[in-house]
């Protein structure tokens, strides 16, 4: 594997999977976007726009969509898997039979499966032995990397070399893509912020203040990496773009749909109709796996009740700040 251009399928024609198969067809790879919509395919094909997830971006000449999932993946020499978390099982089923061991698989998504508690690395490798797996995570919205705005992030593959060579067949003069060998810390790292990301959204929504929303920030990353490193992630990473810097992106404003969920919480007003919001889905997992484990993480466990109805906002309020006073440091 080289710089050479390749022949790349991007599975899911949604916000980012459509803003990642731009950046690889700017680069001039032969780039087949995947999607199960008609429509969006159709319009892809035709228009060169995707108005339901992009709405008012021209997306580059020579893009090509299907419905057809084989065809996407035909000659394909890399993958990228840019569909919700949720749905990594069913697309395992999708892929069986149709793709080789060898050929990269690069996971896009960001979550913890609700059902069985894994990480989508963990749920294809157990599916598809001796697959190469890699993921692809950083401070990125869907929209600035379709405009071609600098982005900076992670690619992490166990095997440091396949690493490095992904990334420089990715990057382009725009998007920057670091290699990594931690791929359950890039995992974890972008899963768990969009949890922290929910509950700052809550923070406006309520009212409560930027000071509010900065110590929600940090106390969030404290327990990001207490769980993540108790799991087997390294600090560095999460000290990094697919860490810190992811969460502090998706901390920063309606741009991010976890903060835009957390907003609607925090509001009192209702979410249905909202874009997905994979912190939604990650955070009772996530809270269940810090119980199990005797990791402290309140907040965590506060945004998955709030999710689920069990608390409101503002008895989350009284809860957290009814907790005792300890050592910054302290777990």
């Amino acid at each position: 594997m080289s710089e050479a251009l390749h022949r790349i399928a991007v599975l899911g024609a949604g916000a980012w999977g459509t803003a990642l198969a731009s950046v690889l067809a700017r680069r001039g790879h032969d780039v087949q976007l995947w999607g199960r919509d008609q429509k969006t395919v159709d319009t892809i094909n035709t228009r060169g726009e995707n108005p339901r997830y992009l709405p008012d971006i021209n997306l580059p000449e020579g893009l090509a969509a299907t419905r057809d999932i084989a065809r996407a993946l035909e000659g394909a020499q890399t993958v990228l898997l840019a569909t919700p978390a949720q749905t990594i099982p069913e697309m395992a089923g999708l892929l069986a039979g149709k793709i080789s061991p060898s050929t990269p698989l690069i996971l896009c998504a960001k979550g913890i499966d609700r059902k069985s508690g894994k990480l989508p690395a963990q749920i294809l490798a157990e599916r598809f032995e001796g697959q190469s797996l890699a993921a692809l995570s950083g401070p990125s919205f869907a929209h600035d990397v379709a405009r071609d705005l600098p982005t900076a992030v992670t690619l992490a593959h166990t095997d440091g070399k396949k690493a490095a060579q992904l990334a420089a067949i990715i990057s382009s003069e725009t998007f920057r893509v670091y290699a990594a060998t931690d791929l359950k810390g890039v995992e974890l790292g972008g899963a768990l912020k969009n949890v922290i990301a929910v509950g700052v959204g809550v923070c406006r929504g309520m009212g409560l203040g930027a000071s509010a929303e900065a110590a929600l920030t940090a106390r969030g990353f404290a327990e990001v990496s207490r769980l993540a490193t108790h799991l087997g992630a390294k600090p560095q990473t999460l000290m990094g773009l697919s860490g810190l810097g992811d969460l502090v992106l998706t901390c920063s404003g309606t741009q991010s749909r976890n903060f835009t969920y957390g907003l609607a919480l925090g509001e009192d007003r209702g979410v249905a109709g909202l874009a997905l919001a994979e912190g939604a889905f990650t955070a009772g997992v996530a809270a269940t796996i810090a119980a199990e484990n005797n990791i402290e993480a309140p907040l965590i466990s506060t945004v998955a009740k709030l999710v689920d109805g069990a608390i409101t906002p503002g008895e989350a309020l009284r809860e957290l700040l009814a907790r005792p006073l300890r050592s910054e440091s302290e777990e």
